[in-house]
């Protein structure tokens, strides 16, 4: 199959051109994720209410060029903690840890299957859709908008239909996979739909000005944050859009991530930013 080759396109009414840097087949993508995510604690007695937190987390990970070559992933809890319903202190006396929800430490496996030795069993590569979008996956999407929103208007989640094509487009993208050729037309496909809007100039967890596609409908405001030099994912903010039953109000942050992407020469090194 003849994959694409890393280019640059334009996208059409956005100011920002999609482009990759070239990878050799020995070489890495690298990926710096820093995020705060939320979770959720109830102690051993159902009269109390339930804790809600923040916690941040750090992330590296290393995807091969040749999807069959192995994986690596270092996943770390800062220890920091946000607490926005409940109290912490409540919630320790009842025996909360923070390390009983996230695995960390350093994970290696190929197809990024990093999690299967602790279920027993063997890293498999996936099928490819777009929560786990292989090459082969992206290759077969079409490349014009229209053809590309009714594609992902097709493979929707049944029961999720205000946030089905949007939050499958965030899925393929958060994975910084998606090429240059692609990425553009999935740009403009995701502004076709109506609770979607083009913000400029949006400042990301680690204060970097990015370029936001917002998707405001349903319970919770999105923004896909885009880096504007190449149009790479660069992070996300999930917002409540009303009142939540465990306590948080509207308004409250409940997810956001900054994202940073390099392409290195091989697995676990660094690059420099």
């Amino acid at each position: 199959m003849n994959l694409p080759t890393p280019g640059s396109c334009v996208v059409p009414d956005l100011p920002v051109r999609t482009s990759d840097e070239p990878m050799e087949p020995e070489q890495y993508r690298y990926i710096a994720t820093h995020a705060w995510w939320m979770g959720t604690f109830m102690g051993p007695d159902p009269a109390e209410p339930v804790h809600v937190h923040l916690s941040e987390h750090l992330l590296q990970q290393w995807t091969p060029a040749v999807q069959d070559a192995d994986w690596l992933l270092d996943r770390e809890l800062t220890g920091r903690v946000t607490w926005l319903a409940g109290s912490g202190e409540a919630a320790d006396d009842a025996g909360f840890d923070l390390r009983d929800a996230w695995p960390t430490g350093r994970f290696r496996a190929k197809y990024g299957d990093f999690y299967a030795e602790l279920h027993d069993s063997a890293p498999h590569r996936p099928a490819g859709n777009w929560a786990t979008p292989t090459p082969e996956f992206l290759a077969l999407l079409p490349r014009e908008p229209g053809e590309l929103l009714a594609r992902l208007l097709a493979d929707a989640p049944q029961g999720r239909t205000y946030t089905g094509p949007f939050r499958s487009a965030v899925d393929a993208l958060r994975t910084c996979s998606v090429p240059a050729d692609l990425r553009a037309p999935l740009y403009a496909a995701l502004l076709e739909l109506p609770a979607v809007s083009l913000v400029d100039e949006v400042k990301d967890l680690d204060g970097n000005l990015c370029l936001a596609l917002v998707h405001d409908a349903g319970p919770t405001r999105t923004e896909l944050l885009v880096d504007p030099v190449d149009g790479q994912y660069a992070g996300e903010r999930d917002t409540l859009r009303r009142d939540s039953t465990c306590g948080l109000v509207e308004g409250t942050v409940i997810a956001e991530t900054s994202v940073r992407t390099a392409v290195v020469p091989a697995i676990g090194a660094l690059p420099v930013f």
